[in-house]
């Protein structure tokens, strides 16, 4: 898989111990890969990336110490990044938007510097956001050259970071002078609305379905006919591993921003994937209960992905019924028969993915 280009290989994932930073760990070492982590201690119970318990170099480093940082980079000498550290929350934004700019914006900056006087990187994939865009909730979706833009600060953070991505690249990576002045190739990844088992993370809808679930109630929703394009965490992840792999192939075309989202029928309603939720497990339960005066949330906001299907062969694998079902029985397994079965979703995955190349 991704032509065997991670077995053996020197990854670093910031952001480990988030949700999506999680799963990537644990995909990475089943390709084989020798995968150390720089993150904050996790901020939820119960934890994805605790109850995995991993077998790795996990460091506790805050990306905005740019010390640390590059103390730990010097160790750890990665030969590819993948930088998924960041505040990841839109509400939370509006009540921190000095630390979300901060994680987001500098904490970006700071991987990219400090990977300027580590030689052994070959490649980079910074992770931003789908929310990147200037979004005027229109029904076409945004290609990769679109203005970055963001209403609310973490949205705008994003755009932010992708700017400095841009201007790091140009400035001390610029692939005119790949292979003459340096050998590092930098590239960006935009993807939204991904669930699968393992997030708690607050003011998301899968975790408020799953916590209220568990113990019998049901969520309160406030927004049942927003519309989202839904994908399952190992769709996107996907696209990051196939991106980072033709960077570490050398393949400087690649060194640039890309689009990792559903087809159009991932695109579902609060209240659709409510009720799916519900097929799979008789304990999701839900009202409305719609509040005035809510800080301002985009209502509709799509991804084209035509470059990453023409030139990185990247398909949705689940359609939008597999992924709730998936995501479902995860935390199904984890509430009632208090069993893990994240390794079998990535190999389950790992099978189908194989299967549609």
């Amino acid at each position: 898989m991704f032509s065997n280009i991670y077995q053996g290989k020197r990854v670093l994932v910031t952001g480990h111990t988030g949700f999506k930073g999680s799963w990537l760990v644990a995909w990475l070492q089943q390709l084989g890969a020798e995968v150390s982590g720089l993150a904050l201690a996790p901020d939820t119970k119960p934890n994805h990336f605790a109850l995995l318990k991993l077998k790795m170099d996990s460091r506790i480093v805050d990306i905005r110490d740019y010390e640390k940082l590059q103390k730990a980079l010097n160790e750890i000498r990665p030969e590819i990044i993948f930088h998924l550290a960041a505040q990841p929350l839109v509400r939370d934004s509006y009540e921190i938007p000095l630390e979300t700019f901060a994680a987001n914006v500098l904490g970006t900056a700071n991987v990219l510097q400090a990977m300027r006087f580590v030689e052994t990187v070959k490649a980079a994939v910074v992770i931003t956001s789908d929310k990147c865009y200037e979004n005027k909730e229109w029904v076409w979706g945004y290609r990769e050259n679109d203005p970055m833009g963001g209403y609310d600060p973490y949205s705008a953070s994003k755009g932010c970071a992708e700017l400095v991505t841009s201007s790091f690249r140009n400035s001390y990576f610029n692939l005119e002078n790949y292979g003459k002045t340096h050998q590092t190739l930098i590239a960006s990844a935009r993807a939204g609305n991904v669930i699968g088992g393992g997030d708690w993370a607050k003011d998301r809808l899968i975790p408020d379905i799953v916590r209220a679930a568990s113990v019998g109630k049901a969520v309160e929703i406030r927004n049942p006919n927003a519309t989202r394009p839904w994908q399952h965490v190992l769709e996107c992840l996907s696209g990051y591993l196939a991106l980072g792999a033709r960077l570490l192939q050398g393949d400087k075309k690649f060194a640039e921003g890309w689009n990792f989202a559903p087809n159009q029928d991932g695109d579902a309603s609060v209240l659709n994937v409510l009720q799916k939720m519900q097929a799979s497990w008789s304990k999701v339960n839900y009202e409305i209960k719609q509040q005035k005066n809510q800080p301002h949330e985009a209502n509709l906001l799509k991804l084209d992905c035509s470059k990453a299907h023409a030139y990185l062969h990247w398909r949705n694998i689940w359609d939008l019924e597999k992924t709730i079902e998936v995501t479902t029985n995860w935390y199904r397994n984890f509430y009632e028969q208090k069993v893990l079965v994240t390794l079998d979703d990535i190999k389950n995955y790992m099978a189908e993915l194989k299967d549609n190349v």
